[in-house]
């Protein structure tokens, strides 16, 4: 099917441990990242396209004036070009996820008398550092970044340099002890994973290893598609997420279906927002 442009595509495609960032990505300059989203030119499929989510795709305008193809899950490709991850997600298909979440984590704190300015944030799935950057909009002074893509953190450093107390890239199914210790030193009471649980980009094991990490009585923030809570799910989410509700492992604060964002045939992608305090150890 032939791509439809999308935001001036050519008619061609129509589609008290604080370690800082490395001393090279503190020196570097910060992207002007809407200098960089504005410049770039890309095109969905046709809008009667159907694709599943984790095969989702769209074309980019080269710098030397070819077209290339980049599937969404390609997130090592898409971290390399700055503001292409911006301007897919967020400016053509309206991802909501982060600002959502911080603003439903904000609405517990409220209702607790807890303050944003008490938390240590590890933060699953970091990225380029959108979700720190929402914490940090609220007052929360301390977030860690976990990704198991360098690209991630380098783009995290060249993007929003300083959010982050610290980035780890790292495997969390095969975490080495010492890097555990190192984690568990920045005494962690929260834990963030918005948009990345379901598709094999974070499996189940990886997301226990997170939830350890964190204190007694923190809080949990994340997102999940909801088809991924049902009892037909394969991926272990399911059973781990819902059977630890069910038993008041996590004790849930918030709990909303909400927009995610639109998939590439602009229908709407739902999924569930949980804010939740860890009471005891996962299930399964």
């Amino acid at each position: 099917m032939a791509p439809t442009a999308v935001n001036g595509a050519s008619s061609e495609h129509q589609h008290e441990v604080a370690r800082r960032p490395p001393a090279r990505a503190a020196a570097t300059p910060p992207v002007d990242l809407d200098t960089a989203r504005a410049s770039l030119r890309l095109a969905l499929p046709e809008p009667g396209s159907k694709y599943s989510q984790d095969d989702e795709w769209c074309v980019v305008a080269e710098p030397d004036g070819s077209w290339g193809e980049y599937r969404f899950h390609d997130y090592d490709r898409i971290f390399r070009v700055p503001g292409l991850y911006e301007k897919i997600f967020y400016d053509v298909l309206a991802c909501d996820s982060p600002r959502f979440m911080v603003g439903l984590l904000r609405d517990a704190l409220d209702a607790e008398g807890a303050g944003a300015n008490t938390l240590r944030v590890l933060d699953l799935g970091a990225g380029n550092g959108i979700m720190a950057e929402e914490l940090a909009a609220i007052g929360v002074p301390y977030a860690v970044g976990v990704d198991i893509l360098p690209e991630a953190r380098d783009a995290a450093h060249r993007d929003r340099p300083g959010l982050y107390a610290d980035y780890h890239v790292a495997d969390l199914t095969a975490l080495p002890a010492a890097e555990r210790d190192e984690l568990a030193a920045h005494r962690l009471n929260a834990l963030t994973v918005v948009a990345a649980l379901g598709f094999g980009d974070i499996p189940p094991q990886a997301f226990r290893t997170a939830y350890d990490l964190v204190d007694d009585g923190g809080w949990i923030v994340l997102t999940i598609k909801d088809a991924f809570l049902q009892d037909t799910d394969t991926t272990g989410f399911g059973g781990m997420i819902g059977e630890s509700i069910r038993s008041g492992a996590l004790e849930v604060v918030r709990r909303e279906r909400f927009q995610h964002r639109l998939a590439t045939d602009r229908s709407p992608l739902l999924y569930e927002g949980i804010v939740a305090r860890k009471r005891g150890p996962l299930a399964g």
